[in-house]
């Protein structure tokens, strides 16, 4: 046992005995070595049943990154062009003003169309043609391009239509082929996930006090406009069997283990496998769109698909982070790749990745 992989195991072992977890698997790879693959506590609090490496876990909108990569892959092969019009592969996305459109702005959320209507409910999530009607159909909230602001839900369809008319497949179908199957996690990153794993999932939870946490936020934050409450990212949404076998793209399925060694083949090559061109990573974890986010109203910083989430003092680091504190990152200066999944759904909480992440630079430098 290397001594990373010592210090993480002991400070996830601490988190579970001390309740501030549940269950956690957090993995690492260096210049495309395995350098950390650790877990602790249970995936099912019902049953007691062990996380272990293999765990899935929905790990919300990290897996936009997914999404992100297999974009990349595409385009690696001419597949896909970043600034052509998503009209010319989509007529009806035209529709009130939005024919001029890129896959470069859909990346970094300037498209302009972040909600879905008010009615929508988790069961419309899992009609894929319905929702992309909707999407194709929807009036841009600001001139597309000009402002950013997080398309938590409808990024999947924009971006996972685009694949399919480009391809004529799906995106779980085209991530097996193109990014998993290669790198031998097929059975561990999913978009709507087999029925047949589904008693194989982490389950989430909520701590304490997450519903009072929601209810105390300001009602007239734009967020609660994107998307009626019962979409709002919940432990009870994302438990749904129908949920999780559904193609909602806005976020994936996955084992720490297998997203950190996606990650790490965008970065160089693992087992032989590399995802992108050393010029294409370039491009793509280059600041794309920066501008404060007209949804949450942070500043955002955007990479072609990814986030940064720190652009001043780790300007390297790009990946993506999930409601729940799920995230999956890669650094290009250190070549190191960290992922974490967690089934204590506390929204918004990143403190256990931000420690845990600090342990692994920390050991590693």
């Amino acid at each position: 046992m290397n001594d990373t992989q010592r210090l993480v195991q002991e400070h996830i072992d601490e988190l579970v005995a001390t309740g501030a977890e549940l269950g956690l698997q957090v993995a690492a790879y260096r210049d495309g070595e395995l350098l950390v693959d650790a877990v602790a506590g249970v995936a099912d609090v019902a049953t007691g049943r062990a996380v272990t490496s293999g765990t899935p876990f929905f790990a919300t909108s990290a897996g936009k990154g997914v999404v992100a990569t297999v974009v990349h892959v595409l385009a690696e092969k001419g597949v896909l062009d970043y600034d052509r019009p998503i009209a010319e592969l989509w007529p009806e996305f035209a529709a009130n003003g939005k024919e001029r459109v890129t896959l470069r702005q859909a990346l970094v959320h300037t498209a302009g169309i972040p909600g879905v209507p008010p009615e929508t409910t988790p069961e419309d999530l899992a009609d894929w043609d319905r929702m992309a009607a909707i999407v194709a159909a929807a009036e841009p909230w600001w001139e597309p391009g000009t402002k950013t602001g997080y398309h938590a839900l409808t990024f999947g369809w924009i971006v996972g239509e685009v694949i399919r008319r480009a391809t004529g497949r799906e995106l779980p179908e085209v991530l097996r082929d193109e990014v998993t199957g290669p790198l031998g996690v097929a059975e561990e990153i999913y978009f709507a996930v087999p029925e047949g794993r589904l008693g194989g999932l982490a389950v989430l939870e909520e701590p304490p006090g997450a519903a009072e946490m929601m209810a105390s936020m300001p009602p007239d934050l734009p967020m609660f406009k994107t998307a009626p409450p019962a979409l709002f990212p919940s432990a009870a949404l994302y438990n749904r069997p129908g949920f999780l076998t559904a193609n909602v793209l806005a976020g994936g399925t996955m084992t720490a283990r297998a997203v950190a060694r996606m990650y790490a083949a965008l970065l160089g090559e693992v087992d032989g496998v590399r995802l992108i061109s050393p010029a294409r990573l370039a491009e793509v974890t280059a600041i794309a769109f920066t501008g404060v986010d007209q949804i949450f109203g942070n500043e955002a910083t955007w990479g072609l698909g990814y986030t940064f989430e720190n652009p001043v003092e780790r300007p390297t680091t790009f990946g993506f982070t999930g409601a729940g504190g799920t995230v999956a990152h890669a650094d290009t200066a250190s070549g190191v790749t960290f992922a974490l999944m967690r089934n204590t759904f506390s929204f918004g909480d990143l403190s256990a990745a931000e420690r845990l992440a600090a342990v692994v630079t920390a050991a590693d430098a």
